[in-house]
């Protein structure tokens, strides 16, 4: 297995999709379908194969491609169409080129409407395909028990039903038909009839259960048990009934979709090829910029270069992003609703997955890189000159005022830096002041860096909003700081980001990586002082006993809590015991304490 496939196996997406597999000279291979992409994919190269054609696909696989869409019923659509187009050599290849059903509302004068597997472009309309045959033959005895349409394939023009030259049918007599061919029905009632058709086909089917709910309900007064089941049944099948789907739509003939994910250097590019409303073309990659370019700049250069790499010829191409450009042979525009709407969030979907993997991908191979890039964006989102290699983050903790404590988590290259963690038990402030707290922890901080010469941070996080960022400013004041190192606020309710100065805070795109790094950042910093916070309560009400004896400071209590564990241990202790961890006088100042020297009655 290649080096880039198994970085492609370890970020596999877990949705349904269709991937393709290739051998060393870039031919597809073989196209499948998977409900969840990571589980079918790896189960290729985790499990042993059961047959020695599986064996030898995946001796042969050197690179995989993966289509993302959202449902099962998609992928399998996408696979019949890619299959047919490819023809890979380790999938089946049915003889009689089965394709799915579409139904078929005829262009002719009086149209039939019929089940077809052969889409004839001649004005006639489709829709479809329908995986399920039971789905289309529910729809289609539906629709002939609603409306009396012609099953046969007379030429019903005007002229030919004034000269009277045909005669009706059993199906005429039976109530079927209405007798269209002899005149008895005309163009207009029945143009009625297929227009509400093509709402039902097209998925607007509520008006159409309400008319079938209350003949099953006419049937069941009627005691019609056997007809009102039956209707139940077509009601249910009908609710089941997905119209369309996003990767196969009749009402898309030849059309383009190209969208783009920006990123600090270049862009993910995911462009689709759309004929007889079916995807025959999908590729994603990514542009690098060579300079500062926009989002319109790099979508007017992919999109002639990938038109000519694929040989498209339609006229239209439908993206996310309005371009002012105009092009000699197609059109450009963003679709607000619809298929179309729908085949560009398909399209986006793909070029963010595409994001995600190669950011996976890039984390285990390259991790300096990654960091490096997270960096880049936290740069750019917090308005910053330097790249932020070294950040810290403060988060105040107390409960009630009791034992008030701050941390500062450090980060560098974008990781956590355990070994520079800080916290700091407040000493100047008194009571519940959560201000005074974070300027007194920010002010100690960097205060020690100073005296100790460490370089500073380039950026500093306080969690909290403007209140605990102006306290930490005064900090920085007192240090002549302020302006030297970059410093924000960042809000838990809504993650606003406040600045010094400015009075109104910035929202980043919750998506964004640096979003989402420094919210490591303030929730490991929480983390880190309620941690100490819990300690020091629990601390001081093992050794609250021991604190109160005069002449015992904290270090001698550490000396005992550290040696005898309990503060009844440090009771049963004999005088011996004692001196040898604290010396003699203050061994004799214990046991000088009601309830201590208990075990030196002997």
């Amino acid at each position: 297995m290649t080096e880039q496939l198994q970085l492609k196996l370890q970020t596999l997406p877990e949705k349904p999709g269709v991937y393709q597999y290739f051998d060393a000279g870039g031919t597809i291979i073989y196209v499948g379908k998977a409900k969840n992409l990571k589980k079918r994919v790896s189960s290729y190269f985790t499990k042993t194969p059961e047959n020695g054609k599986t064996y030898l696909l995946v001796k042969r696989i050197v690179d995989m491609q993966y289509i993302v869409v959202d449902t099962e019923l998609d992928a399998l659509l996408l696979e019949n169409n890619l299959i047919k187009k490819y023809q890979p050599k380790y999938n089946i290849q049915l003889k009689d080129d089965k394709t799915y059903p579409w139904i078929c509302v005829k262009n002719e004068a009086f149209p039939r409407v019929f089940s077809t597997r052969h889409l004839v472009r001649n004005g006639s309309k489709y829709f479809g395909p329908y995986p399920s045959g039971k789905v289309m033959q529910t729809l289609l005895s539906l629709i002939r028990e609603l409306y009396p349409l012609r099953s046969c394939a007379l030429d019903l023009a005007e002229k030919k039903i004034s000269e009277k030259k045909y005669k009706v049918c059993l199906e005429y007599h039976i109530g079927n038909c209405l007798g269209p061919c002899i005149g008895a029905e005309p163009n207009e009632k029945y143009s009625e009839y297929i227009t509400q058709i093509e709402h039902l086909l097209k998925g607007n089917s509520q008006s159409v259960i309400r008319v079938l709910k209350q003949q099953m309900l006419s049937h069941s007064e009627k005691f019609e048990f056997e007809e009102a089941q039956a209707l139940k049944v077509k009601i249910q099948n009908l609710e089941h009934f997905q119209a369309k789907s996003t990767i196969v739509s009749p009402s898309i003939h030849e059309v383009d979709v190209c969208t783009l994910i920006e990123e600090h250097d270049g862009a993910f590019v995911n462009y689709l090829v759309i004929h007889n409303g079916s995807i025959i073309h999908a590729y994603t990659g990514e542009v690098k910029k060579k300079l500062d370019e926009t989002r319109e700049d790099i979508l007017g250069y992919v999109l002639p270069e990938l038109r000519a790499r694929f040989e498209s010829s339609s006229k239209e191409v439908v993206t996310d992003l309005a371009l002012d450009l105009t092009f000699p042979d197609f059109s450009v525009h963003v679709p607000q609703r619809g298929d179309k709407k729908q085949l560009v969030e398909l399209s986006l979907r793909n070029a963010k997955f595409y994001r995600l993997d190669k950011a996976r991908q890039e984390k285990i191979k390259d991790p300096e890189k990654h960091s490096n890039r997270i960096l880049e964006q936290v740069k750019k989102d917090f308005r910053l000159v330097d790249l932020p290699v070294h950040m810290e983050c403060f988060d105040n903790s107390n409960i009630q005022g009791t034992n008030p404590v701050s941390a500062c988590v450090v980060f560098k290259n974008a990781k956590p830096s355990k070994k520079d963690y800080r916290h700091f038990n407040v000493k100047t402030v008194v009571g519940p002041d959560d201000f005074a707290t974070m300027e007194e922890a920010v002010f100690r901080r960097y205060r020690r860096m100073l005296d100790e010469g460490q370089s500073l941070p380039q950026l500093i996080i306080i969690d909290g909003g403007k209140g605990q960022l102006s306290a930490a400013l005064k900090a920085l004041e007192q240090l002549e700081l302020r302006g030297k190192v970059a410093i924000v606020g960042i809000a838990k309710r809504l993650e606003e980001i406040f600045f010094p100065g400015d009075s109104l805070p910035i929202y980043i795109d919750k998506r964004s990586e640096s979003l989402k790094l420094v919210q490591f950042m303030r929730n490991e910093a929480h983390r880190f002082g309620i941690t100490h916070h819990r300690n020091r309560r629990s601390k001081g009400a093992l050794t609250s006993e021991i604190t109160e004896i005069a002449g015992i400071g904290q270090k001698t209590q550490e000396a005992l809590m550290k040696h005898f564990k309990t503060v009844s241990a440090i009771k049963k202790a004999s005088l011996e015991e004692l001196t040898k961890v604290v010396g003699a006088a203050k061994a004799t100042i214990i046991l000088e304490r009601n309830g201590f020297g208990e075990g030196d009655n002997d």
